[in-house]
């Protein structure tokens, strides 16, 4: 089992404790000294580096090290292994997605939803459907206070009455049941209005802003039905809504990329200096077969436009034109909480998707595949035994992720990624496995050289 990780990143050197997760800013003897799996043995040391470094050296290291090992900050202990492995406490549903839409107005290539049918039929989520979904919510929600109910599609905003429905009616009844009822919503942004912007702005506790960056990127893949571009438009409506958004309430301009665009740090750079101080570029999934997939040959590459990613956001620190990429938010300080390191985003038993014909899915990135139908609205959840089998799918119950060095980071992977690439969601996507390890380095070093700059 992997006890530490080193890996360097910008020309510096760094240590990362697995388990405890703190994070070390080392020299090149150091690092050369530390082994991944073993506490380094003087003893056992490859002449080598007494022909690279002095005695004293290498032997104040070894004091270091040794220091860092007793308070418990290199090589320790996996403390949390006992904790999944006897839960045995109940799920709440804390988190919904709601499918407003079926639909969509823009034709985007790489769409998981299937255009917004999710291999189903176009239709809109009724005012009547979307409350009981909230009082299913309410319901299921045990002692839980915050809910968090994020309006998706397809596009939302074609059902814009169904979204002042529910959200007034979740005003309504968050009161009768002392519960705190926050909406979150994802759109393409090109039905923003005046009205629909004020709207949101005041309902929104966070809004995903879909954009894929520089126009030829976009325009080649977001598309609408008659297959002309959508940045103008959108770029122009984003910029109103951000804007518009008031103290404390929380936004993302976000893109995907594909195979054609794997320099995508250009997309990210291109969105900071339009002004999005939230900017999320994320990676494409789809089968290999598809022309936008990305591919095991296009890692490097993707590795390096993560990297000019990071020198270019470092040099920026304490500008104006600072941002931040989502993908490089990472705590160093034990968060998230442990449950989550383990078990991620609690699909299938903490967190739901519903559809406009009140089926209830593990999450929106299953909806379609029938198999994973696991209750409806009227009925409740009808296959506890599938919630079960996804509280389970933790990352100790993933064989793969037992030696892995990055398991309390990305908890596991995508549910749905794992599922859909391997048959099985103990299965992780292999592929995402390396995308993820990457981010992570990129992140830590950052989050490094932030708190180095701000010290």
């Amino acid at each position: 089992m992997s006890l530490i990780h080193k890996f360097m990143q910008s020309g510096n050197y760094y240590a990362i404790d697995v388990n405890s997760g703190s994070v070390h800013i080392i020299d090149e003897l150091v690092y050369d000294i530390l082994d991944e799996n073993n506490i380094p043995n003087k003893d056992n040391i490859d002449k080598k580096l007494y022909e690279k470094y002095n005695k004293t050296d290498i032997d104040e290291a070894f004091e270091d090290i040794n220091e860092l090992v007793s308070e418990g900050l290199l090589y320790s202990e996996d403390l949390y292994k006992e904790i999944a492995v006897r839960d045995k406490s109940k799920s709440y549903i804390k988190a919904l997605c709601l499918n407003i839409a079926h639909d969509c107005n823009l034709r985007c290539k790489y769409c998981f939803a299937d255009e917004g049918e999710y291999q189903g039929k176009r239709e809109i989520m009724s005012p009547e459907t979307a409350k009981k979904a909230i009082d299913f919510v309410i319901k299921n929600s045990g002692p839980r206070k915050n809910i968090e109910v994020d309006l998706f599609g397809g596009e939302p905003l074609m059902a814009f009455e169904t979204v002042k429905q529910v959200v007034e009616y979740a005003k309504e009844v968050e009161k009768l049941h002392g519960k705190n009822i926050r909406f979150t919503m994802t759109t393409n942004a090109t039905l923003l209005t005046d009205e629909i912007m004020d709207y949101i702005d005041k309902n929104m506790g966070n809004i995903v802003l879909s954009i894929d960056g520089r126009k030829e990127v976009n325009d080649k893949v977001r598309v609408r039905v008659d297959g002309s571009g959508s940045h103008e438009k959108i770029l122009k409506n984003i910029k109103e809504m951000v804007k518009r958004r008031t103290a404390g309430k929380q936004y993302y301009a976000r893109g995907t990329f594909t195979h054609n665009n794997l320099d995508f740090y250009k997309d990210v750079i291109y969105l900071a200096d339009e002004g999005f101080k939230e900017v999320s570029v994320e990676p494409v999934v789809l089968q290999k077969c598809d022309p936008l997939s990305l591919r095991d040959e296009d890692i490097d590459e993707i590795y390096q436009s993560y990297d000019k990613l990071v020198d270019e956001m470092a040099s920026r620190i304490g500008t104006d034109k600072e941002f931040k990429f989502y993908h490089f938010n990472i705590d160093l300080n034990g968060g998230p909480c442990v449950y989550k390191r383990i078990s991620g985003c609690g699909a299938g038993h903490e967190y739901v998707a519903i559809t406009p014909s009140e089926d209830i899915y593990p999450c929106h990135q299953f909806v379609g595949n029938k198999d994973f139908i696991i209750g409806t609205l009227d009925e409740g959840i009808i296959k506890p035994e599938v919630c079960e089998d996804f509280k389970k799918a933790h990352i100790y119950n993933k064989p793969k992720c037992q030696n892995c060095w990055a398991r309390f980071y990305c908890s596991g992977g995508c549910q749905a990624n794992n599922y859909n690439f391997s048959g099985d969601i103990h299965e992780p996507y292999e592929f995402g496995c390396k995308l993820a390890k990457k981010r992570i380095e990129c992140a830590i070093a950052l989050k490094c050289m932030y708190e180095e700059k701000n010290a």
